[in-house]
């Protein structure tokens, strides 16, 4: 065992921090980057000589993506898909985690509900299946299509559900005792404790709704697309896109390069994430620990 002031100890740590630091680092020299290339003037840009710094500085990329196109658009669509996706799953998921959470004696066929959701993430419908399905329901090109596919998570249900399970029984049987509901226990005492398990689900629900493009190809019209579906069409459109520009955005397009549109508007889709992550950041390591302890 290494202990604080041995040698072996500190080289330990400086070999362990080192690595680290080099890690951050590499993470976040692309964002640097693109963040610079976004604010920099279009002939820095095309002769490449963009590193870390602006060079020219200049926000009119910034201004053809809140002015032109359909960014603006875009974002409200993920916006909207967000809080209503985040809101089906968590609830869901709470739901469906509380009675899977009890034993085969106190929920009967508790296995059997068990086993097939196992099997949905093993198995899945096909993507031809899931579209006709979602077209005979008459969902295509609108917000249901793309919450509604994905309304349970069953790999962060079942994180939910291990955590649950490793509450403590008495405080259910002392509210039972008490004349309490199942529904009132869940919503009163268990949810209460949950909070760890429940940021780092919410977490998982709310990544993958904001970065999520392919259903938002499969489902929804172009001018529907969510942002980052819109983000990966314009990334191969750029230049198309571009050249539709009329009025006054015709003018800031002919002084905008257009890596340094694209680099605005890919850095401005990744604020959201940023500035939720550290809130949340917390309970995820915590959450993860101990909803995955236990089958």
């Amino acid at each position: 065992m290494l202990y604080k002031n041995t040698p072996g100890r500190v080289v330990f740590l400086v070999i362990n921090y080192t690595v680290l630091t080099l890690v951050v680092i590499s993470c976040l020299v692309p964002f640097i980057n693109q963040f610079a290339i976004s604010l920099s003037s279009k002939g820095a840009v095309a002769a490449g000589r963009v590193t870390f710094l602006p060079i020219g500085f200049s926000t009119l990329a910034y201004e053809f993506a809140f002015r032109g196109g359909r960014f603006m658009a875009a974002f409200f669509i993920s916006v909207q898909r967000l809080f209503l996706g985040v809101a089906i799953n968590m609830l869901l998921m709470v739901l469906t985690a509380y009675p899977l959470s009890k034993t085969k004696h106190q929920f009967a066929g508790r296995n059997v509900y068990m086993g097939y959701f196992v099997l949905t993430m093993i198995v899945s419908g096909g993507l031809v299946p899931t579209y006709v399905l979602v077209s005979n329901l008459k969902l295509l090109n609108s917000i249901w299509a793309l919450v509604l596919p994905g309304a349970l998570p069953i790999w962060s249900m079942i994180i939910l559900m291990n955590f649950i399970r490793g509450l403590p029984k008495e405080l259910e049987e002392a509210a039972f005792v008490d004349g309490a509901s199942p529904m009132l226990v869940l919503f009163r005492i268990t949810l209460p404790l949950l909070l760890p398990s429940l940021a780092t689900v919410c977490l998982f629900s709310a990544v993958f709704h904001w970065n999520d493009w392919f259903m938002g190809m499969i489902y929804m019209s172009i001018n529907k697309y969510p942002l980052q579906t819109y983000l990966q069409s314009m990334l191969r459109n750029y230049e198309q896109i571009i050249r539709q520009a009329q009025g006054d955005i015709a003018q800031i397009v002919a002084m905008l390069d257009v890596r340094g549109g694209r680099a605005a508007q890919l850095f401005l889709s990744m604020i959201p994430i940023l500035c939720a992550y550290p809130f949340l950041q917390k309970y995820f390591t915590k959450g993860l620990t101990i909803g995955s302890v236990k089958g």
